[in-house]
């Protein structure tokens, strides 16, 4: 029963993380929650995941498609209301945004900016970059070293070899550029990759893995200190992303005539102006 198999993995003669390989996704969701919950009871009062849905949605294969994609120790999900704003003009076109959210009132209020823009001409955006970067930190034996890596990384033939390298590991990523920093005996890889319609940090890490064999083997004496070396940069403020960019680049404008400011905005220009010295300049 679901109950024999969580006390195994308490007791664990069966591990946790091997659960969705021997059993039904949709079952090892339950053998779980069981397993959560007989835990959490030896550390307090006991706690129940009810409030998790569990039974998957009307869709084919629900957990089993998120298992080895989306998430791990799966115990449910938690359904989030969707809403749509728009209608958008964009470049000429109308658009409408779903947009995902349990704060009250964000919706409504993005729907009136998207009717302030739209009243005017609409909004003109442009990228003007567009990569995603990984900057692995590897150490040589001498800053000398470390120097000739780095002019390495810059010969057009070598960069093809660290570009197939890379690509070999993803279908949908393509290397853009490896550009390297060097700091004494340590070299910062930034590596650029397009990748698609997806965030792509797994991705891009996978294949910069790929990239650091590919250069270990052309100098062996080579260390990899960190895959991330924190020139990406990422989850943090950094003044390399301001310069060279991250993800998507993007400049967006839109004018709004004065009357639609005060009839849909509720305010004036002026008014507007004013706030925006005070509280940010």
């Amino acid at each position: 029963t679901n109950a024999d198999i969580a006390t195994l993995v308490c007791e664990n003669k069966i591990k946790d993380h091997t659960l969705e390989k021997r059993f039904n996704s949709d079952r090892v969701v339950l053998i779980r929650r069981m397993v959560f919950e007989k835990t959490l009871a030896t550390l307090g009062p006991s706690v129940a995941l009810d409030s998790l849905s569990s039974a998957a949605p009307e869709c084919d294969n629900f957990y089993e498609r998120i298992h080895g994609a989306n998430c791990e120790i799966v115990v449910g999900y938690v359904p989030l209301p969707v809403g749509v704003v728009g209608p958008l003009t964009l470049n000429g076109e109308t658009v409408y945004v779903p947009m995902a959210t349990t704060e009250g009132c964000l919706i409504a209020s993005t729907n009136r900016g998207c009717k302030a823009i739209s009243s005017g001409e609409g909004a003109f955006c442009s990228i003007l970059n567009d990569g995603i970067t990984r900057a692995p930190c590897v150490r040589l034996p001498s800053a000398r070293r470390a120097a000739e890596l780095a002019i390495w990384c810059g010969v057009s033939d070598n960069f093809a070899k660290l570009k197939a390298a890379f690509e070999s590991t993803t279908s949908f990523g393509k290397l853009l550029e490896a550009k390297p920093t060097v700091a004494g005996r340590n070299v910062y890889i930034r590596l650029k990759c397009f990748s698609g319609d997806a965030m792509g940090m797994n991705m891009v890490s996978k294949g910069s893995l790929a990239a650091i064999d590919l250069l270990k083997s052309c100098f062996p004496e080579m260390i990899l200190v960190a895959l991330s070396g924190n020139m990406c940069t990422d989850k943090k403020a950094a003044a390399t992303n301001w310069i060279e960019g991250r993800g998507k680049s993007v400049v967006a404008e839109a004018t709004i005539p004065r009357k639609v400011v005060e009839a849909t905005l509720k305010t004036t220009v002026k008014a507007i102006v004013d706030t925006n010295i005070n509280k940010n300049l």
